[in-house]
C-alpha cells in the first residue's frame, strides 16, 4: 500500500486523538456563517518521504497532480504573483482587481540578490549551487520576508526549502508555518516532491528524501467527520511517476512533462467547507 497514505493516516489519528483544541480561545478564521472556525492541532509535525521508494501521492482520495504542478511552476518557474498566469482559480480570493497577490510567493523568488557570482534570484542561486557547489550546506530559499509582509495578500504558508546533497541524492526540508491538513497536506507534499524531482533531474542528481516540517498541523472542527471517514478508506499501491527525461533546463518543464502510471484512488471529497 502507499506509504504516503500511512503517513497521512497516522498524522490525522495523532492530531484527532492527541491534539490541542482551540475551543475557548480567540481565533481569527471564521466559517461563511460567521461562526469561529476552531481547530485541533499538533505542533511540530515531521513527515519523511523517500522519493526513491515511491511518489508520495494519496490513494485515499485523488490529488489533482496537474493542477498542483501548475501552481508550483507558477511560483518557482514563472515566479509570478499574478493569478492570470495560473490555470486554476485557487488563488482568486486573495487577488486584487488586477490579479495580483502582492509581494508574495513567486514575487519573492524572483527578487535578485547580489552575490560574488553576479545578481541572481533565489531559484537561480539554487540551480547555480547544485551545479557548482552541490555539497554546500547553504542552499536555502525563503519567501517569508518580514519587510514585505504588509504588501502580501497572504502570508506564505510553505515558506522555506533547504536543499542538501548526500552522495548523488538531492534531499530537501520543506518548512511550513501552518497547514489545513484535509485541504492542503497532500497537495503540498506532491508539489514539493515534484519540485525536488525537477531540481534533481536538471542537476544530474537523483531525487532522495523530502522532509516536511509543519509548525501548526491542524484539522478544522467541521472537517473532523470528513477526516475520520477518509482515513478509514481502502488504500491502494502508490502509482509510478513518469517524468520527461529529455528536459534538462529547469525553465523548460511544463505540466505535460509529468504522468502518473496506475494511479488508483478513492472518491473525491466534495464541498469541503473552507474557513477564511
Amino acid at each position: 500500500m502507499s506509504k504516503a497514505d500511512k503517513i497521512f493516516v497516522d498524522m490525522c489519528n495523532d492530531i484527532i486523538n492527541n491534539g490541542f483544541s482551540s475551543e475557548g480561545q480567540k481565533v481569527r478564521p471564521k466559517w461563511s456563517d460567521g461562526t469561529p472556525a476552531h481547530t485541533i492541532k499538533k505542533f511540530g509535525v515531521v513527515n519523511r518521504y523517500d522519493l526513491q521508494e515511491e511518489f508520495p501521492i494519496l490513494t485515499l482520495r485523488p490529488t489533482n497532480l496537474k493542477a498542483s504542478i501548475d501552481e508550483i511552476l507558477w511560483i518557482w518557474q514563472k515566479k509570478s504573483n499574478n493569478i492570470k498566469d495560473l490555470n486554476s482559480h485557487i488563488w482568486d480570493e486573495w487577488a486584487d482587481e488586477n490579479g495580483s497577490i502582492g509581494k508574495a510567493y513567486g514575487y519573492q523568488l524572483g527578487v535578485k540578490h547580489k552575490y560574488k557570482e553576479g545578481n541572481l534570484d533565489q531559484v537561480d542561486r539554487v540551480l547555480y549551487d547544485l551545479k557548482h557547489d552541490p555539497y554546500s550546506r547553504r542552499i536555502i530559499t525563503n519567501i517569508y520576508i518580514h519587510q514585505d509582509l504588509h504588501e502580501m495578500r497572504l502570508y506564505p504558508c510553505a515558506y522555506s526549502m533547504t536543499f542538501n546533497v548526500t552522495g548523488n541524492k538531492l534531499n530537501a526540508v520543506l518548512n511550513q508555518r501552518s497547514q489545513d491538513v484535509l485541504v492542503a497536506n497532500n497537495w503540498n507534499v506532491t508539489q514539493y516532491a515534484i519540485l525536488l524531482h525537477i531540481f534533481a533531474q536538471v542537476s544530474n542528481l537523483e531525487a532522495g528524501e523530502l522532509v516536511h516540517v509543519i509548525a501548526d498541523a491542524h484539522i478544522y472542527d467541521r472537517h473532523i467527520p470528513l477526516v475520520k471517514e477518509l482515513i478509514e478508506r481502502e488504500q491502494f499501491p502508490a502509482p509510478k511517476l513518469i517524468i520527461n527525461k529529455n528536459i534538462k533546463d529547469f525553465y523548460g518543464f511544463t505540466v505535460d512533462d509529468f504522468l502518473l502510471e496506475n494511479y488508483k484512488a478513492g472518491q473525491q471529497i466534495k464541498n469541503i467547507p473552507v474557513a477564511v
